[in-house]
């Protein structure tokens, strides 16, 4: 799903590379088959029979059709939305029939019904999908994603601005990069934000952060990259990156009196994309900073906006380091 746009009426079709979509469908499709056994055999006993039976004939051809969807998910976008959801109609009814042959002899169930249940199963679960996505773009989504891009913290601002000043005689060059590091910081922070963005912008957001909060820390901040397998053309969600830096500098480095060490480590493994950040960890008392996790907590939200169950944010404080892991899936900028 490459955009979020709050109005947008086009129809999507589900992303069946998808862990959360694939989940969604067996719940859904398992349900469908208890109501229709409910329905046809209202005594509880007689029901949870149907049930049984329902599923033995479903299982096999629903992930047979999965599958196969799973396989075919790159050929489906491009066929657009009607034409796919003919072929999802098509590829269960042909399961189904051939789960039916198959199993004819242990069943009264006619041929008619089971492609009359396949058919409606296939239906249902893309309609199902279909809303979920659209759910999945509402007013408040965006609104919660505007709030993380104006938040930055005030008193980053006036420090940077304070050094930028103290620089203006001693190293008028050096200023005038910083005010150029600054107005390229807030550009990203006020602009669309509904849309994935390569990962290359996102690290070049980060250097120029960086960059800034050094100049304010001094060698009190010392920054380590590690960054040569990162996927350059990857797409993310916009702003992932900035404020777990600027959380791990404002929580990790700023209250304490020594050098702090911010590792970045990004790269791929696989068809899957790894985002690192450590920083220091606070003891209690020591000058450590109260959180409202609300950064790391909006960040969750818009993966799962973007890639559903597919990525994961993890925080753990191990060895004194205090470490943020991202794991989502590799989708290249150029496709």
């Amino acid at each position: 799903m490459a955009s979020i746009r709050q109005n947008s009426s086009k129809d999507v079709l589900p992303d069946f590379r998808n862990l959360g979509v694939l989940a969604r469908v067996l719940v859904l499709v398992n349900l469908f088959a208890l109501a229709a056994a409910f329905a046809a055999q209202p005594d509880w006993s007689r029901m949870f029979d149907a049930f049984i039976l329902g599923t033995v004939l479903l299982e096999p051809p629903l992930l047979a059709s999965l599958a196969l969807l799973y396989i075919a998910a790159p050929l489906l976008r491009q066929l657009g939305y009607w034409p796919a959801c003919a072929v999802i109609a098509a590829v269960a009814m042909v399961f189904a029939a051939a789960t039916h042959a198959g199993l004819a002899q242990f069943t009264e169930v006619s041929l008619a019904r089971t492609l009359t249940f396949a058919l409606l199963g296939a239906a249902l679960g893309i309609a199902y999908l279909s809303l979920h996505l659209r759910a999945h773009s509402p007013a408040l989504a965006e609104a919660r994603l505007q709030a993380l891009q104006a938040r930055i913290r005030p008193h980053f601002l006036f420090n940077s601005l304070n050094a930028v000043l103290a620089l203006i005689r001693s190293d008028p060059r050096r200023a005038e990069r910083t005010l150029e590091d600054l107005a390229d910081l807030f550009r990203a922070l006020m602009s669309d934000g509904r849309s994935l963005v390569r990962l290359a912008d996102e690290i070049a957001l980060i250097e120029r952060y960086a960059a800034i909060e050094q100049l304010r820390l001094g060698e009190r901040l010392r920054m380590s990259w590690d960054m040569d397998q990162a996927p350059v053309d990857a797409l993310l969600p916009p702003l992932l990156l900035q404020p777990l830096l600027e959380n791990a500098v404002y929580h990790g480095v700023e209250p304490g009196t020594g050098i702090g060490d911010v590792l970045v480590r990004i790269e791929r493994r696989g068809n899957r994309v790894h985002v690192r950040i450590e920083n220091p960890a606070q003891e209690i008392g020591a000058g450590a900073r109260a959180g409202n996790h609300m950064a790391l907590d909006n960040i969750r939200e818009r993966l799962m906006l973007f890639f559903d169950a597919d990525a994961r944010l993890e925080t753990k404080v191990d060895g004194g380091r205090y470490r943020v892991d991202i794991d989502m899936p590799y989708r290249s900028g150029r496709a």
